[in-house]
């Protein structure tokens, strides 16, 4: 059963007229890097809506932060945009999800793949810097469709200076031209090895685990892409395998 506890906006920054992030406070359990909390509103009608929403701030940083995606006519990101600075809402007292480092199991080379808001979990799993060492590398990919949202670069930029050649990070903009970005959807720039040959490194499954986070039909295509060239599986902590996958919706 969910614990709710009163939280107090600090801050709301709007990226892009569809993307914003919130900043709160609250007295909130401790969480592990990668996880999710419950976000409650008071709608209109008197209903009371919520809905989960990953951290996008490491666990020892208690300006809470959630990067999201809003949704026209949406039933909650509408009332979220419109937040103020010391409106409060409601926030769940834990936290949830295994979409973790302690779940994944040790390999040379971390592959992260991420779509649009999805790369709020890997931006607190990054900052926190723990579970960090037992990895040779970490590969961070995060797709999005146009320039202007890619409103996590600089910090993930910060952080790969912080991690100096243990991180490498890949951008894909699916509907424009970026001079440094590859251009179209993860599973086609796997299936023609765009995505290996712009890091430099072969997906090899023998030394290698693969986090999927974003949109389901990214995770479902990618997923179905790795299962079909590779025969690997997903992974439980009661059926180990080589692939861990969120979905961001």
């Amino acid at each position: 059963m969910t614990i709710w506890i009163n939280a107090t906006i600090t801050k709301v920054k709007i990226w892009t007229p569809n993307l914003f992030s919130i900043f709160l406070k609250a007295p909130i359990l401790p969480f592990i890097a990668g996880q999710f909390a419950k976000l409650s509103l008071i709608n209109n009608d008197g209903k009371r809506i919520q809905r989960a929403y990953s951290y996008t701030n490491s666990p020892n940083n208690k300006n809470l932060e959630f990067y999201i995606t809003l949704i026209p006519s949406g039933k909650i990101t509408e009332l979220l945009y419109k937040l103020k600075p010391l409106d409060n809402i409601m926030i769940s007292k834990q936290s949830f999800g295994f979409f973790t480092l302690n779940e994944i199991p040790n390999c040379q080379i971390l592959w992260m793949f991420a779509t649009g808001t999805a790369i709020g979990p890997y931006c607190s799993i990054l900052q926190e810097y723990e579970n960090i060492k037992r990895f040779k590398t970490i590969i961070l990919i995060h797709a999005v469709r146009y320039v202007s949202e890619l409103n996590y670069l600089p910090l993930i930029k910060k952080l790969q200076k912080k991690y100096k050649n243990k991180l490498r990070v890949l951008t894909i903009v699916s509907r424009e031209y970026e001079k440094d970005s590859l251009c179209g959807r993860i599973p086609e720039l796997l299936l023609n090895k765009k995505i290996e040959n712009k890091i430099g490194l072969e997906i090899d499954i023998n030394n290698s685990h693969i986090m999927l986070c974003g949109n389901p039909f990214m995770v479902k295509d990618t997923l179905c892409f790795f299962k079909k060239k590779y025969n690997i599986e997903k992974h439980f902590r009661r059926k180990p395998g080589h692939i861990t996958t969120e979905n961001y919706w």
